[in-house]
């Protein structure tokens, strides 16, 4: 097997928007020795079924469709001769680094890399990790494979519907199902709030009158062969259904939009460690895990709510993989613990090296709950750096805080950065 292992510079796996903007950022960080690895036919990723406009506003101040997001990402790709193999299902990642690939044209092959980016992705979480009641019939689908059903396949999954779960490709597809003639008889939510962007809410969901139930789930599911009806009860505080509140909804189709999980099976068997929050690798200013010279970006790292940070993301993540690639592992420097509480879930980084940061450092958090009113603070050890208030914050909003490099300099026996919500 060895006289078989290629060598290359960087190798991206996953050629979806975070593997697109990855190769372009490490290309422009000085790179010509790239390789992006992707298991569809084509490159673009989930973008190819999302055929809604919204994407790019910030990248490119302008509303495009997913495909055509892609598009512009995939004509830089091939304008600056950025070598692809499609087709191609990354099997093994090793601490080493050594890709092991396999496809139906070259069989399996093995490539060392000097550095690899790990732009997987992510996927539905399934009707399984539910435990709701009923049988198995047809009529079942997670909100992303009806949303291929219909724009790509040409195919609608029913004529009445419940979705269960008001993530934001749940609240599309309540809009797109209803656009193709379908009747979409309400949106089930276990949380008090929403799990999708509020403009998405307002779009998808007020502006065709289809009902956001709110602290609501699927408590059973009627019919053997197809679909029937399902049952929706209010819960409690707990997310215990209340006795007496069950309606019986008819219908032929339930659609699951219940979450989505980093697809992290590759970069578990790497070594890399996971937050149990994001269940993303956990990372350092660099986005560099902690195996030296694989690095992680995009939904495989934290879901996302909006594309064009994940090109961000990305972009920086091929910067560094570029620089590691072609100066090797930085020399070992402090690092300062990046702390979420008080209402912060978790932060992108987890850690910091001021030494070795940029002159600003974008970290990225959710919030646990809706906050209003609220100041985003953040303190260097007891020192409170930044107090900026915000009106609304919300789970399926991310946030962000910019970091100074000087700042973190100027204090060099700081130990950690504290992101938190305070209410004055």
């Amino acid at each position: 097997m060895s006289q078989n292992l290629e060598h290359r510079a960087v190798v991206i796996v996953g050629g979806g928007p975070a593997g697109l903007a990855a190769a372009i950022g490490a290309h422009e960080a000085g790179e010509r020795d790239i390789l992006v690895l992707e298991r569809d036919t084509k490159l673009g990723g989930i973008l190819n079924q999302c055929i809604h406009n919204g994407f790019g506003l910030h990248t490119f101040k302008e509303e495009l469709t997913g495909p055509e997001y892609a598009a512009r990402y995939i004509a830089q790709v091939d304008e600056l001769g950025i070598e692809r193999r499609l087709g191609t299902m990354v099997m093994d990642i090793s601490e080493d680094r050594v890709v092991t690939a396999v496809s139906a044209d070259a069989g399996i092959t093995r490539i060392q890399a000097d550095a690899v980016v790990l732009a997987m992705g992510c996927r539905e979480r399934p009707r399984g990790a539910l435990a709701t009641p009923g049988y198995r019939p047809a009529g079942i689908y997670s909100a992303g494979t009806a949303q291929r059903l219909v724009n790509i396949e040409g195919e609608l999954p029913g004529r009445e519907v419940v979705i269960l779960g008001s993530g934001d490709i749940g609240l599309i597809m309540a809009r797109r199902m209803t656009f193709e003639g379908a009747h979409v008889a309400c949106v089930a939510e276990i949380m008090p709030y929403s799990g999708g962007l509020k403009r998405n809410i307002v779009q998808c969901l007020d502006d065709f009158g289809i009902p956001l139930l709110l602290s609501h789930t699927v408590t059973r599911i009627e019919g053997k062969q197809r679909v029937e009806a399902v049952w929706i009860a209010e819960v409690d505080e707990h997310m215990k259904p209340v006795p007496g509140t069950e309606v019986r909804y008819p219908c032929d189709t339930l659609l699951l939009s219940v979450g989505l999980l980093p697809e992290n099976e590759l970069s578990r068997d790497a070594g890399v460690e996971l937050s149990p929050v994001t269940r993303g690798p956990v990372v350092n200013e660099s986005l560099e895990t902690n195996i030296p010279g694989i690095f992680a970006c995009g939904n495989v790292l934290h879901v996302h709510d909006l594309v064009d940070f994940v090109s961000q993301e990305a972009a920086a993540a091929g910067a560094s993989a570029a620089h590691f690639a072609q100066k090797g592992e930085p020399q070992a420097a402090r690092e300062v613990k990046v702390v979420a509480t008080d209402g912060v879930r978790y932060t992108v980084p987890s850690t910091i090296s001021p030494e070795r940061m940029g002159e600003q450092l974008t970290v990225r958090f959710r919030v646990g709950n809706v906050y209003r009113d609220h100041y985003v603070s953040v303190y260097l050890d007891d020192e409170r750096i930044q107090h900026r208030k915000k009106r609304v914050m919300a789970p399926g909003e991310m946030e962000q805080v910019i970091l100074k490099r000087e700042d973190l300099l100027s204090r060099p026996g700081i130990s950690t950065v504290t992101v938190k919500l305070e209410e004055e």
